[in-house]
């Protein structure tokens, strides 16, 4: 790793009032002002104006903070680093930004300071407070960080509404210009603004650490921030004691959308890896039958909470080169003793020692260690962090691998800081973890890279259910809004889809809408580095596709994105290795889309090319391989079906 700092010249002060940022390439432009004696901030890119000023503060127990400020002394520097990502869409990462730090000082009593840090970096800007200890000031109680965006064009907005601050961060994406947007409500993050020329801004979060998750409201013809509270009241947001310090507020932009999907900005601005031996780390893909509901074969066994059921789902895992099998229990009952009224809510008396009776829980294990599948288990937060030594001492003994952590459904401080406990510990363990019904990512999977993926949105479990809401035309926001946060776990993998006219509720054996390509492309386009292979084993083997299915990584090396329209399409690149590999979703619109392979690198490949059959309107698992040579710079013409998609793979030619 290399971090390089030194001063710099040539950058605009003037008499501490007005300090401006530029990124390395001057395109985009930070300027931190005072006026009437108070932080405000613009952001540009190019010529044009994104966001005009807008206030910067506090709202704290013992009084504002943003009233009667002066600025010291700035410190400019560059800030250059190198890092490898254990699990990423980029392996190698070379993070290059201009850096200035600006103290704020209170002129009047309490006579407070706070630092503000802003980065500028070719594809995002960001900031965040530093609260050193000082004379007087040895912790704080705050309210709010009352940070505005005041927008200098009416942009079309991606956003995501949630219903309160305990949520599940699932739902439908609007799509619609900021002025029609509804006022006084929860906007989730990321959320992404288009403006004029096609300049593209994000506006999200990163190191999200022992601090409370920051929400959007539109109030009138302006964006506010609103901090999640302490569970149980509506007034304290964070407790800390100094020296503290605030998450990075960022601004990714450019005017290419593409380039948002293949920024590695929040894991630049996180804290680096902090598990010394990361060589026990094994992303992969894994079984998850609850989605399924458990099918086996008629046969002489039932499903359930047994050994054969799960034998059965170990033994197709060994067949087709899954990494892991998942055990979460069988119908409302979980795998482990609990006396809560279901999955939801864990019971006072829950115990992850004590299997079922009926499961031999050890013996499950030990099979599936001789057929060189790992298990990993799904479990309740709550019935995990009561208890979560013995319980991972448990689990070693077991040999379990790594679990979903379920049931979250917060972000206030606590919550936070309950997610990074979890990382913490399992880390020590040697376990992994899946946070589900969890909120965004925030590029700790640098930070502590046994966090393999996040839930965060709707996904595809919501089709048990029928949710109005899934299908193709919600997975095209993922790329835009989502995903831009990190690996997102979608339940994915079905590969029974009907047309959306014959699709019908099935809590057994889910039905899906989009087709067989959407969903094979669905697998690159979605950052996760645990991806589920969630349906039966008898609706993959022998099906078209899933020899594709079988061979697709979970981590890369390097990801491009060759084109991308706002909640239209995405086509997605990603590296493995010497090998390529792409995805196209599209919506439900039919297209072609043409991209140009300047991706690859020198020399011919072999391109196996996954493209929907010209009959998926009455048969959406129908879909046509075929197999080519290419090279660098040839053109392609994906045709894409309304709700269609494609994958490739490209092999390089041995010379």
């Amino acid at each position: 790793m290399a971090f390089t700092l030194m001063l710099l010249t040539g950058m605009t002060v003037q008499a501490q009032k007005n300090v401006q940022l530029n990124s390395p390439n001057g395109k985009l432009r930070f300027t931190l002002s005072l006026v009437d004696k108070s932080p405000v901030y613009k952001i540009a890119y190019g010529k044009q104006v994104l966001v005009e000023n807008s206030p910067l503060g506090f709202e704290f127990e013992n009084g504002k903070f943003g009233e009667n400020i002066k600025f010291g002394k700035p410190v400019f520097s560059t800030v250059d680093e190198t890092y490898d990502l254990v699990v990423g869409k980029t392996k190698h990462v070379v993070s290059h930004s201009k850096q200035v730090v600006v103290p704020m000082e209170e002129t009047v009593e309490p006579f407070r300071t706070i630092n503000i840090t802003i980065r500028a970096f070719d594809d995002a800007l960001a900031f965040r407070y530093d609260f050193p200890e000082q004379e007087g000031w040895s912790s704080y109680v705050m309210y709010n960080e009352n940070m505005e965006v005041n927008f200098a064009a009416d942009p079309q907005v991606l956003a995501l509404f949630v219903p309160g601050f305990i949520n599940t961060h699932e739902g439908p994406y609007t799509y619609k210009k900021f002025s029609e947007l509804d006022a006084q409500r929860l906007i989730d993050m990321p959320t992404l603004f288009e403006f004029p020329d096609h300049v593209f801004m994000a506006i999200t979060e990163a190191n999200l650490v022992d601090y409370a998750g920051m929400y959007l409201v539109k109030e009138g013809d302006k964006i506010v921030s609103r901090l999640s509270p302490k569970l149980g009241q509506t007034k304290i947001s964070v407790e800390a004691n100094l020296p503290h310090r605030s998450p990075w507020r960022v601004f990714m932009i450019s005017d290419r959308v593409g380039a948002l999907i293949e920024s590695n900005i929040l894991t630049n601005l996180a804290d680096p890896c902090k598990i010394e031996d990361t060589s026990w780390l094994k992303p992969g893909k894994t079984t998850f039958a609850w989605w399924n509901n458990n099918v086996v074969p008629d046969t002489t066994f039932q499903p359930g909470n047994n050994f054969l059921t799960n034998k059965y789902y170990i033994d197709f895992a060994a067949r087709n080169g899954l990494e892991y099998h998942s055990i979460y229990g069988y119908a409302d009952m979980p795998w482990y003793y609990d006396d809560g009224p279901g999955f939801g809510l864990a019971g006072p008396n829950a115990d992850l020692t004590r299997p079922v009776p009926v499961l031999d829980f050890k013996g499950v294990c030990d099979y599936a260690k001789s057929q060189g599948v790992d298990i990993h288990v799904w479990l309740n937060w709550a019935a995990l962090y009561k208890d979560i030594d013995r319980v991972f001492d448990k689990f070693n003994e077991w040999g379990v691998k790594g679990m979903m952590v379920d049931f979250m459904d917060r972000d206030d401080q606590e919550m936070i800081r309950i997610q990074e406990t979890i990382l913490k510990k399992a880390a020590e363990h040697k376990l992994f973890i899946q946070f589900h019904g969890a909120s965004k990512p925030s590029g700790l999977h640098r930070t502590y890279p046994n966090e393999f993926t996040r839930e965060g949105t709707l996904n595809y479990e919501c089709y048990k259910w029928g949710d109005k809401n899934m299908g193709a035309d919600h997975d095209i926001s993922m790329p835009f809004a989502r995903l831009l946060a990190g690996p997102a776990d979608y339940h994915m993998g079905g590969f029974r889809a009907v047309p959306r006219s014959e699709y019908k509720i099935h809590y057994s054996s889910p039905l899906v809408t989009s087709t067989r390509c959407h969903m094979l492309g669905m697998y690159i386009v979605l950052e996760s580095y645990l991806n589920m292979v969630c349906d039966y084993p008898e609706a993959y083997e022998g099906q078209p596709g899933f020899e594709f299915l079988r061979e697709i990584p979970t981590t890369w090396d390097a990801t491009v994105v060759p084109a991308a329209e706002v909640n239209q399409y995405a086509v997605i690149a990603r590296k493995h290795g010497n090998d390529w590999y792409v995805g196209a979703i599209n919506n439900s619109t039919a297209r072609t889309v043409p991209i140009t392979l300047d991706f690859l690198d020198d020399g011919e490949y072999t391109l196996e090319l996954y493209s929907d059959a010209e009959d998926v309107d009455v048969n959406p698992n129908h879909l046509v391989k075929e197999t080519r040579t290419v090279s660098k710079g040839d053109k392609l013409d994906l045709k894409l079906a309304a709700e269609g998609g494609s994958a490739m793979r490209f092999r390089p030619v041995a010379k």
